[in-house]
């Protein structure tokens, strides 16, 4: 889109002037004139009495939508691992795929990494486009954004899945923008309708309610998956796919940056999305000393630690421990959950879990709502006494 003023109209009246959010609009020689920094917000163009500033929208042809077949994912490895997501997106492409009757392929990237394609094709993919290079080795936005724009445009998948790590949130808004297409963030549930349409749902509003997204005109279709949202396959050794090897030739151009060292962090991380048990507190804690409640009967468990967001915004915990909407989504095996209301901001980080505990003093806590079991009490005489009673048992 572009906006310009028609000189011949403007009066010089300055009512655009004032009503411009940005102040980027001027009058020179008696006209007004535009600057760098517009947005296209339509303010000046709603405020001028004599229609002088004109947006102009330039039409751009839809794809033909029948030529897009298939279904994607980005396989994301690290360390020659792949990461967990990629194994679930691979299930839920798998449902997508038969629904739409067409089929599964995942893009493979790095280098020494083709021992991977017999996992993916064991999890579901039927075909997978690996790029063995060592200039892909480490993750990197330009090259990698290249190359999976490229294989899209020459074999046009209809849909395109991504997990929503911190590579994935990388990647995925480039590729969007690169193929101009539509993306949906953070899905947390993603099926076809007996339409063939392809529905993304994910939080919307502070996690309030659930929006439910279509791309109807644009191809790909484009969304990056929660981890821990999506069940994992289940391997199937038996299983055969196609496995095309991409040789490219990535100009200097093409890569604004590059990697230079990578440093490992020093200091201990969380890994809550791994763990088989999770105990976490929440305002109900009152303070921060209050956490080693939590840490003990972790600890008891051999679980980890974890929190709502009231508690990391208080400061009492490190944000690597916060679970929610605005954290890490877990699927632990048992989740307890102390001190904990139940916003749905935090429940969308953990009611997967396939056993919750809530221990709140309120009994009309949302927690309670998505709990196996609820305990009306006290926290800071049921913690100590659980912590003490598993003590008894594990020991």
């Amino acid at each position: 889109m572009n906006i310009y003023v028609v000189h011949d109209k403007c009066l010089g009246c300055e009512e655009c002037i004032r009503s411009c959010p940005f102040g980027i609009i001027e009058l020179v020689d008696g006209l007004a004139q535009i600057g760098q920094g517009c947005n296209l917000c339509g303010m000046c163009v709603d405020s001028c009495p004599t229609q002088a500033i004109v947006i102009e929208k330039t039409t751009q042809s839809a794809p033909k939508i029948d030529e897009y077949k298939g279904v994607w994912i980005f396989a994301e490895q690290r360390s020659k691992k792949l990461v967990p997501v990629s194994l679930e997106l691979l299930g839920i492409g798998r449902k997508l795929a038969d629904k739409l009757q067409t089929s599964l392929s995942a893009i493979l990237l790095g280098e020494d990494v083709g021992e991977l394609t017999t996992q993916l094709v064991a999890s579901g993919a039927d075909k997978i486009y690996l790029a063995n290079m060592a200039v892909l080795a480490d993750f990197c936005e330009d090259s990698y954004t290249k190359v999976i724009a490229d294989l899209i445009v020459e074999h046009k998948p209809e849909i395109f899945l991504l997990g929503a790590t911190y590579i994935g949130r990388a990647l995925a808004p480039r590729i969007a923008a690169r193929l101009k297409t539509g993306l949906t963030a953070d899905c947390t549930q993603l099926e076809i309708d007996e339409e063939g349409r392809f529905l993304q749902t994910r939080p919307a509003f502070g996690g309030n309610l659930m929006a439910t997204i279509l791309t109807p005109t644009h191809r790909p279709q484009m969304a990056t998956v929660r981890p821990k949202v999506m069940p994992l396959p289940i391997p199937d050794a038996q299983r055969t796919g196609e496995i095309v090897e991409i040789i490219l030739d990535i100009a200097k151009e093409d890569m604004r940056t590059r990697i230079v060292s990578l440093v490992k962090e020093l200091k201990e991380e969380v890994n809550l999305e791994e763990a088989d048990i999770i105990v976490s507190g929440g305002r109900g804690l009152q303070n921060a000393d209050n956490f080693k409640l939590i840490s003990d009967l972790a600890k008891v468990l051999r679980g980890a630690v974890g929190a709502s967001r009231a508690a990391v915004d208080a400061g009492w915990i490190s944000h690597h421990h916060q679970i929610g909407q605005t954290g890490k989504t877990v699927c632990p095996k048992l989740y307890i959950a102390c001190g904990i209301s139940g916003a749905i901001q935090h429940l969308v980080g953990m009611q997967t879990a396939d056993c919750i505990v809530a221990i709140n003093k309120d009994k009309d806590a949302p927690i309670f709502n998505v709990a196996s079991y609820g305990i009306v009490g006290d926290l800071f005489e049921v913690i100590p006494a659980l912590t003490k009673e598993f003590e008894r048992i594990l020991s």
